[in-house]
Order: structure tokens, then C-alpha cells, then sequence
């Protein structure tokens, strides 16, 4: 009975209080939904902040470092130390060395996965045989949707009856995204509702 009980009101209890509370704000705006909401993203930050910590600090520089004696290490855990040193004025210009590397790396790799994982494979996909009434409709709807934001000409005449049929094919993606996200959300309140009637109150099993 005291496992019951300590399992009951130590984990379930809280679980559907922070529900109910983060819920709450289907009504309107409280102060349980403000608390529920501070207590998740205090929780959240310090779990990314432990979880960084571990796998990049320990992992990847400490490990290493004091392991395998990989030195070359310093010099990125350099560039990481030197982003604190904004918080030091006499310091703080040694910061924008760290920035610098990481918007430089970070901008030339994001470019290369860009075009390497989404554009060529997304132009290799449309370069389709006229078969199937599928392919057309693939084709004809990124050719329209291009002409549509191609705005060095007026859209008029056959340009604006092209690039109309763009607009439609946008709001035909745009309602699909949109159903898709309401249906992740809808699964997720089931599995709320699911976790609230079964699993704390006993009602549905």
C-alpha cells in the first residue's frame, strides 16, 4: 500500500497536475499555466545543459584531452572559452574571434547540406518522364510555384494564369503542413488524455 501510494502521488500526481495546468490555458491565461510553463522550461534548460555538458565537455574535449592526448583540442576549447569573455569588457573583443569561426563554419556547412540534401536530390526528383499523371502534376506544380516568385516580369497574360496555378499548388502544400500538424497535436492530447483517464484516475484502461 505505501508503494502504491508513494508511486500514485510522487510521479502520477505531479505528471497530471502540470497537464491539467498547461491545459488550463485553453481557457485563458493563469497563473498555474504561467508556473506548469516556467517549471518546463526550467527543466528543459537544465537538461540540455547537462546533456551538453556531458557529451561535448566530457566526451569530445575532456576524454580526449586527458586519454587519448589529442592537444590539437586546446584550440577549439580556446575559441569556446573565448565566448565568455564578453561578459569581461577589458576582454571582450577576443569573443568576436569565436563568433566569427563558428558563423563562418556553421554558414559553410549549412550551405553544403543544404544543396547536397535538399536542392539537388529536390531538382533530380522533378527531372520525372511524362508517364504518369503524378510526374505532370509534380512538374507543372514546382514550374508554377517557381513562376510565381519570379517577379521581373508583371503576372500577367499567360505569366499570371501560370503563376495563379502556382498559387494554388502553395495552398494545396501549405493545407497538407497544416493538417499534418494538427494531427501530431491531436495525437499528443490523445496520448495526454489516455495517460489523464487511464493510467491516473483508472477510469478508461
Amino acid at each position: 500500500m505505501h508503494d502504491l501510494f508513494s508511486s500514485h502521488f510522487v510521479v502520477l500526481f505531479p505528471t497530471a497536475f502540470f497537464t491539467l495546468a498547461l491545459y488550463s490555458f485553453l481557457y485563458r491565461d493563469n497563473p498555474l499555466f504561467k508556473l506548469a510553463e516556467h517549471v518546463f522550461a526550467g527543466l528543459s534548460a537544465g537538461y540540455y545543459f547537462g546533456l551538453i555538458f556531458h557529451s561535448v565537455i566530457v566526451q569530445q574535449l575532456w576524454m580526449p584531452l586527458t586519454g587519448d592526448h589529442d592537444w590539437l583540442l586546446v584550440f577549439p576549447a580556446l575559441l569556446g572559452a573565448f565566448l565568455f569573455a564578453r561578459y569581461v569588457p577589458r576582454f571582450s573583443s577576443l569573443a568576436r574571434l569565436s563568433l566569427a569561426f563558428v558563423i563562418g563554419s556553421t554558414a559553410g556547412i549549412t550551405v553544403t547540406q543544404q544543396l547536397h540534401g535538399l536542392i539537388l536530390p529536390q531538382v533530380a526528383r522533378t527531372l520525372l518522364p511524362l508517364t504518369s499523371i503524378n510526374n505532370v502534376l509534380l512538374i507543372v506544380g514546382v514550374l508554377s510555384t517557381l513562376i510565381y516568385f519570379y517577379f521581373s516580369k508583371p503576372h500577367t497574360g499567360p505569366l499570371g494564369w501560370v503563376a495563379s496555378g502556382g498559387i494554388g499548388f502553395i495552398m494545396v502544400a501549405f493545407g497538407a503542413h497544416f493538417g499534418y500538424t494538427v494531427m501530431a497535436r491531436v495525437s499528443l492530447l490523445i496520448g495526454r488524455m489516455q495517460f489523464l483517464l487511464g493510467d491516473w484516475l483508472g477510469i478508461a484502461r
